[in-house]
């Protein structure tokens, strides 16, 4: 990969944190970024689409951030950036329609070379069910060599962590602020430890606190990540549904745990259930579901 590149890049993505469809409207003519610094705000408005004072604010900022020596202040801080043509970056990535340009990862980025994940989220208000589904769905799935993803926020999605935490398995949580910014706080210590023996991503540069559009953003890295998405407890409109619309664009599989017909956190399972979901209560389900579709394909073959 072109170092130069690479520095120009993450230049421009800690002054301008967008998805890749976003930085390559800067790249058409310029691939490699080396015109940006020098390119005329007219030409930086209209390819962005923004007003020409923004252009110039950016260009501007852009000059200032290439004199930052990205990769050796990441490196001290044990941030390891990967961008869009890395060799660890996931190319199942690719099939959203505005991929991260980069990923700031903390931990074991060889997690990311297995398309072998999936994805557990739920309800930030969990009930004691949650704990008890993963107690039946984590194991199984850790046995059978599957990374557990989620997204860090208290309730279902610390359960799922920790539980494969605690079997001895692997988990990746994908996060919606910067390094230097984690969230929640009550998951500081679990954050930590999932640095240090795990892997935290997020296309957030370091500096960035967590804003309430970032979490919907973040969602669409956890489907694009995996190849299917269990959802323990939900309301039928939550953050964790939301996850579920990205998920089927990406034409993943969705995996629903059956409730007690009278909690409101079985609403949201119940209708994607209604809604052609699988339903599960263990792990084994989940695992024979990709064991009979790789009989299946060696079937074809």
């Amino acid at each position: 990969m072109d170092k130069m590149f690479e520095h120009r890049l993450l230049a421009l993505h800690y002054i301008y944190p967008k998805p890749l469809n976003r930085i390559r409207l800067l790249m058409g003519d310029d691939p490699n970024l080396e015109k940006l610094e020098h390119r005329p705000a007219w030409e930086i408005s209209q390819l962005l689409g923004v007003m020409p004072e923004a252009a110039i604010a950016l260009r501007n900022a852009y000059r200032k951030s290439l004199n930052t020596p990205y990769a050796e202040t990441y490196e001290k801080h044990k941030i390891l950036p990967i961008s869009y043509n890395h060799p660890n970056y996931p190319q199942s990535l690719f099939h959203l329609i505005d991929p991260p340009a980069v990923l700031y990862a903390r931990g074991n980025t060889g997690y990311l070379l297995t398309e072998d994940r999936i994805g557990i989220i739920g309800a930030r208000q969990a009930s004691h069910y949650s704990q008890t589904s993963m107690h039946k769905i984590v194991p199984q799935l850790v046995s059978a060599g599957f990374i557990i993803v989620s997204g860090l926020a208290k309730g279902a999605d610390a359960m799922a962590h920790q539980k494969a935490i605690d079997c001895g398995g692997k988990t990746i949580a994908v996060t919606g602020s910067g390094f230097l910014h984690p969230y929640p706080k009550e998951n500081r210590e679990l954050n930590n430890i999932i640095e240090e023996t795990q892997l935290v991503i997020t296309e957030y540069p370091p500096y960035m606190h967590p804003k309430k559009w970032h979490f919907p953003m973040r969602n669409r890295i956890i489907s694009g990540l995996v190849k299917g998405i269990v959802v323990t407890e939900a309301k039928v409109k939550s953050g964790t549904l939301s996850t579920i619309e990205h998920a089927l664009e990406h034409g993943r599989d969705i995996f629903a745990v059956p409730g007690n017909i009278g909690a409101e956190l079985s609403e949201g399972p119940h209708k994607l259930i209604a809604d052609g979901a699988k339903p599960v209560w263990n792990g084994l389900q989940i695992v024979e579901e990709y064991r009979q579709f790789q009989a299946g394909n060696h079937a074809l073959k």
